[in-house]
């Protein structure tokens, strides 16, 4: 038998599969989707099964050294899924492969076999290894030749014996002391040890092994009494593997679903007869702030359960997953795991093993959880599908919406994406019906939608006003605090100051490694580069001219939380930006005093602009409306009205009336005055037209490819051949623009130039892109030189 492997080794000469032979005594164990050692030259190193077939083109074949798993860590879905990924990213197989697994499993493991049934059901070969509640090492197993694997995959699968990867370093396994009743206990408790007999009574009581820890807090015994117990053959003390619970220590109050008003009823009812006759559709669920979009989730998801079938539901960021995990498991309790970046590498591996032993039937999670390995879904949810965030930007560029249908199809089970302000490029696949159009246009309880004001900073410039705070905004603030409601403060920057620039001759202090300036943070006065890094001094003097007259240009949150406290001493401000909220749990500890009311204000960047709900919030104030309007980015106008009305969408959600202050330097621009009227559909014709005269998506396909290099004049020399070569094989329809310097020319010390590509319709054109990839193999392999092929661009720096 000859297994296909995908080496671990990611260059485009490695990038295909290669033949392993299979030792007579692994060929029942060896299967598609297990990770596998094998001889690659000199070294020995992982790699992925694809296929098991009984021959191969080559004559000679190298047998597999090891294999790392008994149960398959990707299913023949994933299997296809990575095949299908690296197709339409351009990225290695490997890549793809190495995305669908835990951090935990791509590095070294130790395996071992640990006993979850009575040392009697297992075959007699293996019980040796077994004894004195022993866990065996996988390679101690192999090497015995009275051991059959065979009879261990079987006792695998049917749950008497489990393999644990124990992960060196952060992946270590969590263990915890437990304690048991001996069996067959003969010792006589004395009648005057009372505490000894309670204890042995409740724990007989009880059934079933329990942590030591746990049993001393129910029972408020102490150590001493069991230690007793233990040295009198009474009781069993053993370690016991527990999982790492990113939960641990919240309590979730149990929800029952809710009455659906006539809206909700209408919408879910198409997604609940795709879920009865199993078939597959893009659902777009168009609903307002607050129209009770989750509630509609939270529904069809119990339908699929019903069905004895699994859902994935993805949220942008870790910012929202506190409250949406609060939901989630408050309706469905432990059947609920979690999957994103705030979690530790020990975590995030327990959490996808209780998926892939199914101990848990939802997931919810940010991008990656995707991945999931579930076997039978029956639904995929994305909240908030305009996210960008959802769109991966480095290798592989892959994103989470057109995976998520790529395994809608797969499973044939709906896929709903679900937005109050979704991509244009959804909105219109709804239009044409290639996706189905749910609108939910009213609020729960038709409660209003929040009044919204538009502030024009110029007029208030003009009046005297040089304070980052309109009138209005500054009396609605203090009018909140009196009556003891809360505000939420949007500024999309984080840092004390946008740059710092001398007054007398203009220098603007900039990052010595990028093309970029500076940002001044307060707290460390220092200045840093948010690109690479770079962290330096904050200059007394300028460094071009000498001058001493350097000055803060830009407001960023560490300075509007300095002039709240000038202005409203009396403000308790919570400020929540990315410098803020580093540490572990912080944005759930942020979140929660706020929610108990512990300040007035909450303060902060885009974090805070989606899914948060809190009753007492009924003001929500945008300090820069057009810092995001002004990026030379097609897509500018979209997301500056997405984030405004998400961000609108905070005020006013529950009894107490909603009420947003504007400020903006360009108020008569459609994607800031249309946020008054809340209208979505107005908003998308307008932007439409401005995209159909400029030629970009969703009227054309997009591609942008990024050349850097250390060495200027080899950057241009290779981009201008990428370009020439680009015009020649594709078709005459198909623009090809530039090559032109990024607009961030160099990060790093290396040189930056791009070009872009737009089409409607190119069959050559993956064809044409690895060919280029493939012309320059030796100078990218040697690190010199770096492509990169954004199939989909979100970011154009």
């Amino acid at each position: 038998m000859i297994a296909k492997v995908i080496v671990d080794v990611p260059t485009s000469n490695t990038d295909r599969v290669f033949d392993y032979d299979i030792p007579k005594e692994w060929e029942e164990v060896i299967q598609p989707g297990v990770r596998v050692v094998v001889p690659f030259g000199p070294r020995k190193i992982q790699g992925f099964v694809v296929d098991v077939t009984n021959d191969s083109t080559f004559h000679k074949t190298k047998p597999i050294d090891d294999f790392l798993d008994v149960v398959p860590v990707l299913t023949s879905e994933l299997l296809s899924l990575g095949e299908w990924l690296a197709d339409q990213t351009l990225c290695f197989q490997l890549s793809a492969y190495q995305l669908m697994i835990p951090a935990a499993l791509r590095t070294k493991v130790k395996k071992e076999l640990c006993l979850l049934a009575h040392i009697e059901t297992l075959p007699y070969s293996i019980r040796p290894h077994f004894q004195g509640d022993k866990s065996p090492l996988w390679n101690d197993l192999v090497k015995d030749k009275n051991v059959s694997l065979k009879e261990i995959q079987q006792a695998v699968k049917e749950g008497k014996l489990e393999v644990r990867y124990q992960v060196e370093e952060k992946g270590k396994k969590k263990m915890e002391r437990y304690v048991k009743v001996s069996e067959n206990t003969t010792c006589d408790i004395p009648t005057r040890a009372v505490k000894q007999r309670e204890l042995l009574a409740y724990l007989q009581s009880l059934g079933k092994p329990i942590a030591v820890q746990a049993l001393l807090q129910e029972t408020k015994m102490t150590r001493q009494t069991i230690t007793t117990l233990v040295k009198k053959g009474v009781l069993q003390e053993f370690d016991k593997e527990v999982y790492r619970d990113p939960l641990a220590g919240v309590e979730y109050e149990r929800t029952l679903p809710l009455e659906l008003t006539d809206q909700q009823r209408d919408v879910i009812q198409p997604i609940l007869d795709t879920l009865e006759t199993k078939s597959h559709y893009t659902f777009l669920l168009h609903g307002v702030t607050g129209s009770g979009k989750t509630e509609v989730y939270l529904q069809s998801i119990d339908k699929a359960l019903e069905q004895k079938r699994e859902a994935i539901v993805l949220v942008p960021e870790i910012s929202l997953t506190p409250q949406m995990v609060q939901r989630f498991k408050g309706r469905f309790g432990s059947k609920v795991a979690v999957l994103h970046s705030g979690l530790s590498m020990g975590e995030k591996y327990d959490e996808w093993r209780k998926i892939l032993r199914k101990e848990v039937q939802v997931v919810v999670g940010a991008r990656s959880a995707i991945f999931a390995p579930f076997t039978n879904l029956g639904i995929i949810i994305i909240d908030e599908e305009h996210e960008t965030s959802y769109k991966q930007e480095e290798n592989p560029r892959y994103h989470a919406r057109d995976v998520a249908i790529f395994r809608g199809k797969h499973h044939q089970c709906p896929v709903i994406l679900g937005s109050a302000t979704p991509s244009l490029e959804s909105y219109a696949r709804a239009r044409k019906n290639v996706y189905r159009l749910l609108p939910l246009t009213e609020r729960v309880h038709n409660r209003a939608m929040p009044e919204v004001h538009v502030v024009d900073m110029r007029e208030e410039l003009r009046s005297g006003n040089r304070s980052m705070f309109s009138y209005i905004l500054l009396e609605k603030l203090k009018d909140r605090i009196e009556k003891g409601e809360q505000t939420v403060l949007f500024l999309n920057r984080r840092g004390y100051s946008t740059f710092v620039m001398c007054r007398d001759c203009g220098y603007v202090a900039s990052c010595e490694h990028c093309d970029i300036s500076l940002t001044y943070h307060r707290t460390q006065n220092s200045l840093k580069c948010h690109y690479c890094g770079h962290e330096e001094k904050m200059p007394t003097k300028c460094d071009s001219c000498g001058s001493e007259h350097i000055r803060f240009f830009g407001s960023g949150t560490q300075k509007v939380e300095e002039e709240l406290t000038r202005v409203l001493p009396e403000a308790k401000v919570i400020r929540m930006d990315i410098d803020t909220t580093r540490r572990k749990g912080s944005h759930e500890r942020l979140l929660s005093a706020f929610g108990r009311g512990e300040a007035d204000i909450l303060l902060g960047t885009q974090m805070i602009a989606k899914g948060l709900d809190f009753p007492k919030i009924t003001l929500v104030g945008v300090l820069a409306a057009d810092s995001m309007l002004h990026i030379p980015d097609f897509r500018s106008a979209e997301r500056t009205f997405q984030l405004m009305e998400q961000v609108s969408g905070r005020a006013g959600r529950h009894d107490l009336k909603g009420e947003v202050i504007i400020q903006s330097y360009t108020p008569d621009h459609y994607s800031i005055e249309l946020v008054k009227s809340h209208d979505y559909e107005q908003f998308f014709q307008m932007e439409m037209t401005q995209r159909k005269v400029g030629l970009y998506p969703p009227y054309v396909f997009m591609v942008l490819i990024t050349i850097s290099h250390s060495e200027l004049t080899n950057v241009i020399t290779v981009s201008e051949k990428v370009v020439s070569f680009l015009r020649r094989e594709l078709f005459e329809s198909t623009t090809v623009l530039g090559p032109v310097a990024s607009p961030l020319a160099r990060i790093k010390d290396r040189y930056r130039y791009q070009c872009m590509i737009k089409y409607r319709n190119e069959p050559r054109l993956l064809e044409a892109l690895r060919e280029i990839r493939q012309h320059f193999i030796r100078e990218i392999n040697q690190g010199d030189l770096q492509i990169s092929i954004d199939l989909q661009p979100y970011l154009f720096t």
